[in-house]
């Protein structure tokens, strides 16, 4: 994994063995989008079909569109309802018909313009249109270009769990804009935020401290001169280095799943849109925070520190009244069940955590009472 600088965007390579690509990262890159997947080998005259959804596409879309015509690509636009509850297999059944519509090829591009359900679905319906054709991953949002942008998970909710139909399918390339966060809701933007907080957890503490450091890290005008750029590549580095390191989560990845098993709980049984994800991962690190405090594998005093970071950044920190036997009944049917072991990330300090299938019931009750 390496990172260049070659004004005006930073480059960050997730060096996978047999489909490595970039991340671009910079002011105004938005309109370079053509010119960067010429740069990502991608050559003049495909079809790439476009998805986003109308909150950004009113304000982006044109850029994107223009940018990608006059390198020479063929480009149509589709709008989709964003929302965790549209990430559906009827949402994806959409965008199959307009790249049937479209005449999409093997050599065609999808290219998700949008959040982490815009960037999510497109992935998915690119993992499966034609058995796979290349993606492209323009994130608008935060929490977009911190995680799921990079990586290559793709997929849609279940009305049993969140994201429990899906495909690993790396992008050709990801290009963030941070200009495109001027539009973002604070709400969004805080959600985004969570995610930055876990990689401080799972192995940056300077990252953690630096958070620690910000006036005011619940909105985009608490960071001045470069830190926001400074911060989307410090996370997009610290993801890029696992992903490179276990492509299909068969080991180490599943550290990044840190707060996300409480979290897609809370989610799950909450309703999808009652919560955004980050700040259901928010809830989901306090919890298990508490977990690892209970078991005396983390210190009172660091729990503390990440539940007064996460309050600063906007994120609520209180279990909600949720059904426990649903509860543990939802967490049975989460993804990272093993051999009938939920397995959990539990952080050890700032800076590291260990993986646990050992927890009992009673401790997971017993955490969750505050």
């Amino acid at each position: 994994m390496s990172i260049t600088q070659s004004a005006p965007f930073r480059r960050i390579a997730v060096e996978l063995e047999t489909t490595p690509y970039q991340v671009v990262i910079g002011d105004g890159a938005l309109s370079s989008v053509g010119t960067e997947l010429i740069a990502a080998g991608v050559r003049p005259g495909r079809k790439i079909l476009v998805v986003s959804n109308a909150d950004v596409a009113g304000p982006y879309g044109d850029r994107c569109l223009n940018s990608l015509r006059s390198s020479g690509f063929q480009v149509e636009l589709l709008v989709i309802e964003a929302g965790e509850e549209q990430k559906t297999p009827a949402t994806v059944a959409r965008i199959h018909d307009a790249a049937f519509a479209m005449k999409l090829e093997r050599s065609s591009l999808m290219l998700a313009l949008g959040g982490g359900v815009v960037g999510d679905m497109t992935g998915f319906a690119a993992a499966t249109w034609l058995r796979g054709i290349a993606v492209v991953q323009v994130p608008t949002t935060l929490l977009a270009m911190v995680d799921a942008s990079i990586g290559g998970k793709t997929g849609v909710n279940h009305p049993g769990g969140k994201n429990l139909i899906g495909a690993f399918h790396q992008p050709t390339l990801v290009l963030m804009d941070p200009e495109t966060l001027a539009t973002l809701p604070v709400r969004e933007f805080r959600a985004g935020m969570a995610e930055v907080i876990k990689y401080g957890i799972l192995g940056d503490t300077e990252l953690f401290e630096a958070l620690e450091a910000i006036a005011d890290p619940s909105c985009a005008e608490g960071l001045a001169g470069d830190a926001l750029i400074n911060l989307l590549e410090r996370s997009a580095t610290a993801k890029a280095r696992v992903v490179a390191a276990d492509e299909k989560e068969g080991g180490l990845r599943a550290i990044l799943n840190y707060g996300h098993t409480f979290g897609h709980v809370v989610e799950t049984l909450s309703g999808y849109g009652t919560w955004l994800h980050g700040e259901a991962v928010a809830i989901g690190m306090v919890a298990v925070g508490e977990l690892a405090v209970q078991r005396s594998s983390w210190s009172r005093e660091e729990a503390d520190r990440q539940r007064r970071l996460i309050d600063r950044a906007g994120l609520p920190t209180s279990w909600p009244d949720l059904d426990p036997e649903s509860v543990l009944r939802t967490l049975q049917g989460d993804k990272k069940v093993r051999d009938g072991q939920l397995r959990f990330v539990m952080p050890t300090s700032i800076g590291t955590v260990e993986m646990r299938d050992d927890i009992s019931r009673e401790e997971i009750l017993r955490c969750l009472e505050g």
